[in-house]
């Protein structure tokens, strides 16, 4: 990484101070190149200023003296991609190494005027000159069914969402052009169109444009393996600038090396006959330790000069690995994912289970601090990024990787500010920055105590009344919409889960009352989530934005009403409602237990529901997944030490039925091992019982000492039992260690989890 960016900016408020007014300004572009990148970088500095404030600035062939001009240069002894900002008297001067300088040189222009509709002002201390420090930086924008927006798009919007991308840094679009053959009921083009369309654009502003093309069938099918060939054939004919080809090695695709290898080296020959200057790049995801090893020594035997390097991402061998095994003479480029929560390559840590149950995998979800963090941490070893994307639901994330690929030292607020001034208002830029880390904020730790989402609805509602004229633009649409279902979310669990435990109480008295009568009333008052919902203001909202989303940028929040490809993609809509109390698996539960025949029976089954949480004096409950409810779980936290064995350790969420799962709420949030739980004031007379539920087998060891299973389940709700030596806890302490499976042949859903844990005190001796 070679880096270097001197800009002196100090530009917060509406508090023009030293700063030249550009209101009358007119712009003067110093060199001629007609239809290049030059004349792309002229058009948006003008058409971007008139979107904003009205202004139509026009082009003058000489420096109108003294009037205020925006002067337009380039010096080609400048570093490629570089840019520097000047100013003089009533002048601004942009100049650029090349084109793609020049449109960036713009795009800080424009991220740090100051501006209200029929004004501009440019500080006169915002000069300085800067380059980029990694040569890759770059998003996916696939043009396919499963995208939560992408489908929806025109040509005119992509172009649109790829220019404001570039205005941030970024120099990289990659789309997906062959893979998921599902037609999609939106696409206003055909994919070969949108495809070509593509390509255009990025050569229309100078851009790389790179394919992720993955085989998703058996490579040692000829007829298949052919056929594909020839899209590949055609899809290179059809491109007029193609820059990269990125051949996953898996997630989606399960072909080995010895399959890919050859397949890729053909792929590269036809590549080259229209693209000479192009690379094909290969990830390791879903390779195992032998096919990595493998792949290696192909590389450093062969030296293949059309292989570009090697890729990480989700599922693949973690970037400093990579980089520490691959030989110098290739590069690594990142493809992070940054546009899901839960199920993914980074989740959100110890996310509360509310959220994961309704907003989901790939919500609306600005994380500017964290991926920062994440970017830093691993860019040193890579020559840069294209970052995963399905869509818009991660935009703050990408303004944040697209700022850090060029600079690495930006302040994340800092880069939150100029997001907030390009795209919604200056006068109020602070603010809204501050509001977007609010949002960040309300998914940190259990979502009950966190009193100040509610603040930060409060304070999103009062930028809504005071900014009336973002209504239609849909970033503000994004944001608004997460600050009222944060706030939703949370009353709506204050709410049920009183609910439950008012329910609880009527099943613990199902001796007295009889169980018929217990359950009647505990569905009764269970029922009232439905009947008499929690804060219908806020949810009228939530769904009129995500309409407002669905016609201002196509996105799909809906299966049903939108035409979302699933419902695990951006579909939070559909589980607006869904409950944050065990309403349903109770339901489930009265059913089967009024089949019992005994009244008796019934009872036992009542009052074990009843106290299912609430073991009894001196026993404890930990919901092992939840991050309010496992007061008893050794964390790893502390990401800035290693976040990828942090993320490793943090709970995993189970989707099952679509999302709709009926099962108790415990067993849809579980945490894989190595676990650790620690106990303090325990009874040195009493004698301990194990007990927990969880996928798989367990081998925990009690203070160092091996435990026996007295009770063997392995399936999620079942119970295992392990007596606890009385001698282990006399000291009144107790530390269980849950051992690593060896599960490297069992795919991921199988693998051994712990959901629930009680420690039983039994009796005194």
């Amino acid at each position: 990484m070679s880096s270097f960016c001197l800009i002196l900016i100090l530009v917060t408020s509406l508090a023009y101070g030293d700063a030249i007014n550009l209101t009358g300004a007119s712009v003067h572009v110093a060199i001629h190149s007609p239809g290049s990148v030059v004349e792309t970088a002229i058009r948006v500095l003008v058409e971007e200023v008139d979107k904003r404030t009205g202004l139509k600035w026009p082009k003058v062939s000489a420096l109108p003296e003294p009037a205020s001009v925006i002067v337009l240069d380039l010096d080609s002894d400048m570093a490629a991609e570089s840019y520097s900002l000047t100013t003089r008297e009533a002048r601004v001067t942009i100049t650029g190494a090349d084109g793609r300088g020049l449109l960036y040189g713009v795009g800080h222009f424009l991220r740090t005027m100051q501006w209200k509709p029929g004004t501009v002002y440019f500080p006169r201390t915002n000069t300085g000159a800067c380059a980029p420090a990694y040569p890759i930086r770059g998003h996916q924008l696939g043009y396919r069914f499963q995208a939560n927006c992408y489908d929806t798009w025109d040509d005119v919007q992509y172009e649109q969402y790829i220019r404001e991308l570039a205005l941030f840094g970024c120099n990289s679009i990659e789309n997906i052009p062959l893979e998921d053959l599902r037609k999609s009921p939106h696409m206003p083009l055909d994919r070969r169109t949108m495809n070509r369309r593509l390509s255009e654009v990025c050569h229309k502003y100078g851009l790389d444009y790179w394919v992720w093309t993955p085989a998703v069938f058996d490579l040692s099918d000829r007829e298949k393996r052919a056929e594909h060939l020839a899209e590949h054939k055609q899809l290179y004919k059809d491109c007029p600038e193609l820059t990269g080809v990125f051949f996953p090695g898996g997630d989606p695709g399960a072909n080995p090396p010895e399959l890919v290898l050859p397949f890729i080296e053909e792929l590269a020959g036809h590549l080259r006959r229209h693209h000479p200057k192009a690379k094909v790049w290969l990830s390791l995801q879903w390779f195992n330790e032998k096919q990595c090893d493998d792949i290696y020594a192909w590389i450093d035997r062969e030296r293949p000069d059309w292989f570009g390097g090697l890729v990480a991402g989700p599922g693949s061998p973690p970037a400093p690995e990579t980089r520490a095994r691959l030989t110098d003479a290739y590069p690594i480029r990142l493809y992070p994912d940054i546009t899901h929560t839960v199920r993914c390559q980074y989740p959100v840590p110890w996310w509360d289970s509310a959220f994961s149950l309704t907003l989901g995998r790939e919500c609306i979800n600005p994380r500017p601090v964290f991926y920062a963090f994440i970017h830093n941490y691993f860019a040193p070893f890579t020559e840069g990024f294209i970052t995963y994307s399905d869509g818009i639901n991660d935009d703050v994330n990408k303004a944040v990787w697209s700022r850090l690929g060029w600079d690495p030292a930006c302040n994340v607020r800092s880069i939150l500010v100029e997001y907030v001034r390009f795209f919604f208002s200056a006068n109020y830029a602070e603010t809204i920055a501050d509001g977007i880390l609010a949002l960040e904020k309300n998914w940190e730790g259990p979502l009950a105590g966190n009193g100040s989402v509610d603040g930060t609805l409060v304070l999103w509602q009062r930028l809504e009344q005071s900014l009336p004229e973002l209504a239609e633009n849909w970033r503000w649409q994004t944001l608004l919409v997460r600050a009222y279902y944060d706030a939703y979310t949370r009353q709506r669990l204050l709410y049920e889960t009183s609910l439950e435990e008012e329910a609880n109480l009527l099943l613990a008295a199902a001796k007295d009352t009889g169980a018929g009568e217990a359950m009647d009333a505990a569905f009764a008052v269970l029922n009232r989530a439905e009947t008499e919902k929690r804060a219908p203001e806020l949810r009228e909202r939530i769904v009129a934005l995500y309409d407002d989303l669905f016609h201002s940028i196509g996105l799909k929040s809906s299966v049903e009403k939108y035409q979302a490809s699933g419902y695990e993609r951006g579909c939070s809509l559909d589980f607006l409602d869904y409950p944050l109390n065990n309403r349903w698996f109770l339901e489930d539960e009265f059913k089967r237990i009024r089949a019992l025949p005994e009244e008796a029976a019934q009872v036992r089954e009542l009052e074990k529901l009843a106290a299912w949480t609430n073991p009894g004096p001196g026993s404890f409950y930990d919901d092992i997944g939840h991050p309010g409810k496992s007061p008893h779980v050794k964390r790893l936290e502390n990401l800035n030490a290693d976040p990828v064995t942090v993320l490793n350790y943090s709970p995993g969420f189970w989707w099952w039925d679509n999302g709709f799962s009926r099962k108790r709420l415990s067993w849809q949030d579980t945490l894989d091992y190595p676990m650790t739980m620690v106990y303090n004031g325990l009874d040195p007379e009493a004698v301990y019982v194990l007990r927990m539920t969880g996928n798989g087998d367990a081998h925990i060891r009690a203070d160092g000492y091996a435990l026996t299973q007295s009770i063997t389940e392995k399936n999620i709700g079942e119970i295992k039992e392990f007596p606890i030596p009385k001698a282990l806890t006399a000291d009144r302490q107790l530390t269980l260690v849950w051992d690593a499976e060896e599960q490297s042949e069992l795919n991921w859903r199988d693998y051994a989890t712990a959901a629930e844990v009680w420690l039983l005190k039994n009796r005194r001796e």
